[in-house]
């Protein structure tokens, strides 16, 4: 009967950890560093950061190498998102005034996955609402799917009743150092004062 009871018990432990791991692979591979679904294909060992083609809000085509030599932040969105997106320009706002001087260090870049509608100006206007350090990057289909995979970014647009469509994308705010090297993620769920920390502690690199 003991025999039984520590067989029954070894079984549950091991579909606990089963379940526990499938979880943690779960979030890796959809919202986290090993996302592989849509532009970010590929092998799971390629890293995140890397060349990119795009226009600013003020209509200024950058790369990659104009924003080497400071640190970035790094968030993808669009400016028709109803809550994930304003609220991490939000807190994104928020860090860098917490921030003080030492927020200049950083470079703070909004990604549009929206090729259709998030055109320069629209950026401008929407970054607007938020800390005009922020600088809203925009372009193509073919030239933001090129940054979503240098990033190992998730989005799809999703159709909606009516014709219209939203944008289903990934959540995070991704660190890089100032060499163009990762560094971390900001993630929604942390608090402030760790996502303070994490920035502060980049921009002093």
């Amino acid at each position: 009967m003991l025999r039984w009871v520590r067989r029954a018990a070894w079984s549950a432990v091991t579909v606990l950890g089963f379940l526990m791991l499938a979880t943690s692979a779960g979030w890796l591979v959809t919202d986290g560093p090993l996302a592989d679904r849509e532009v970010a294909s590929g092998p799971a060992s390629l890293p995140i950061g890397g060349p990119f083609s795009l226009t600013d809000h003020r209509r200024r085509a950058v790369t990659e190498a104009d924003f080497r030599g400071r640190p970035m932040a790094v968030f993808f969105g669009f400016t028709h998102c109803p809550d994930v997106c304003p609220t991490t320009l939000g807190d994104m706002t928020a860090l860098i005034e917490a921030l003080g001087p030492d927020a200049d260090r950083l470079h703070w870049l909004f990604v549009s996955v929206d090729w259709e509608r998030d055109t320069p100006e629209a950026l401008a206007g929407y970054l607007e609402a938020f800390d005009p350090r922020i600088v809203g990057l925009s372009g193509t289909e073919a030239q933001v799917a090129q940054a979503a995979r240098s990033f190992r970014v998730y989005y799809r647009r999703v159709p909606t009743e009516g014709g219209g469509y939203t944008m289903d994308h990934s959540a995070s705010v991704f660190l890089l150092d100032a060499a163009g090297r990762f560094a971390g993620t900001l993630d929604s769920k942390e608090s402030r004062e760790v996502a303070l920390e994490k920035v502060r502690m980049l921009a002093s690199r």
